[in-house]
């Protein structure tokens, strides 16, 4: 977490403050290693297509995920999480920016760029139920490495994404109902579900999808922590352990990118025009959701690294769930899986120019004051922390 106890700024040589001069080799040309990854992953999707078979075969974006997502479990202080579940107005904000902003605006966005209803767009009835599809499954997997690299609170983190994936265990299914089949007929969109009866999303498929991407590198962060702690001490634990396990993150993100991109080669080559399509309402999505969120997180006094886990819980997707969905449903070659699929194509790229954009908040605004939600690490009792005033 950031010790956010001096003046920041751009001659700041603290490592929490993301300047450049105090950033590992990999950090610091991490956006120079995406597009790199990208360009890698389309082209070699496009040249050698075969390739998509074993990346499914042997669950290598799985793999990618659950490897990318350990470090930042690992680093969680699972024992500040009932503090993290006790700050009742972080965990409202959250509520409302996940499950009600988040997914009106992405079925506001679906609407106007493919329902057909605003000129110049045509319908494209597949593309709009995609967007519903992402839109509906909140994030609980990229978050926590685009939090990790911007310095947010890795508790806040932990504790937002297991709250939202309680709740979307209970609400996805319904969501998708009510947006993708309910509200467009009321709307006067028909056409948009013609022919659709019904998605049958049960419980069950959105619980395993959870507890596969979320279950397993939750257990391991878990485990790793409490058994380093008792075994070498946290002061080993914090200063050798996570030092060096936390560049599997970068390098499985890497990885994932890669594969992902690869799966899609073809498409993205022969269709671009589609994906660019697509890629604009998800840019708006991603951008505005991070902006208004983060934007509320400071408007209730939260300071930097809770605000930064806020922002980016609220602006990220679930695209495991919804790509998974979308197959089950509709099947592997349709419109709904393809933009799914362009979901994290597009998320890789903008939440991690977002992730630069925290960082400059860091360093522009003043946050001295801003405590609603901190979490002190020194030994201070507990009863003398002040959630939320």
């Amino acid at each position: 977490m950031s010790a956010l106890d001096h003046e920041h700024g751009p001659d700041c040589d603290c490592p929490d403050c993301g300047d450049p001069r105090s950033m590992s080799f990999l950090d610091k040309y991490l956006t120079v290693w995406i597009f790199g990854a990208m360009a890698v992953g389309v082209g070699l999707g496009y040249v050698a297509p075969s390739v998509t078979d074993p990346i499914q075969d042997y669950y290598l974006v799985e793999i990618g995920l659950i490897m990318m997502m350990y470090p930042p479990l690992a680093k969680v202080n699972y024992g500040q999480l009932p503090r993290v579940f006790s700050a009742w107005r972080i965990l409202s904000l959250s509520l409302i920016q996940n499950w009600l902003i988040g997914p009106t605006l992405m079925f506001v966005l679906a609407v106007v760029f493919f329902s057909g209803a605003v000129p110049p767009f045509p319908a494209h009835p597949e593309y709009f139920l995609g967007l519903i599809f992402i839109g509906m499954a909140r994030c609980i997997a990229m978050v926590l490495v685009w939090n990790d690299l911007a310095d947010g609170s890795s508790e806040y983190a932990a504790g937002l994404v297991a709250f939202n994936s309680v709740f979307q265990i209970i609400t996805y299914g319904v969501y998708i109902w009510f947006f993708a089949l309910f509200l467009p007929p009321v709307l006067g969109m028909d056409a948009l579900v013609a022919g659709i009866g019904d998605f049958d999303i049960t419980v069950t498929q959105v619980f395993w999808a959870i507890a596969i991407f979320l279950g397993i590198p939750f257990a391991g962060g878990i485990l790793t922590r409490f058994g380093g702690v008792r075994a070498k001490g946290e002061e080993w634990y914090s200063e050798e352990f996570i030092p060096t396990i936390s560049p599997v993150t970068l390098l499985a993100l890497l990885f994932t990118v890669v594969v992902m991109f690869a799966t899609q080669g073809d498409n993205i080559i022969d269709s671009p025009g589609d994906v660019v399509w697509i890629a604009i309402p998800l840019t708006i999505y991603f951008v505005v959701m991070f902006l208004v969120s983060f934007a509320m997180g400071r408007g209730i006094g939260a300071d930097y690294s809770t605000t930064t886990a806020i922002g980016f819980t609220a602006a990220s997707n679930n695209f495991e769930l919804a790509i998974a969905v979308a197959v089950a449903v509709f099947g592997v070659g349709s419109g709904v899986a393809f933009a799914t699929v362009i979901g994290p194509l597009i998320e890789v790229p903008v939440l991690l120019a977002l992730v630069y954009v925290a960082i400059y908040f860091q360093q522009k605004f003043d946050w001295g004051g801003y405590d609603t939600g901190k979490i002190e690490t020194t030994t201070e009792p507990a009863e003398s922390i002040d959630h939320d005033d």
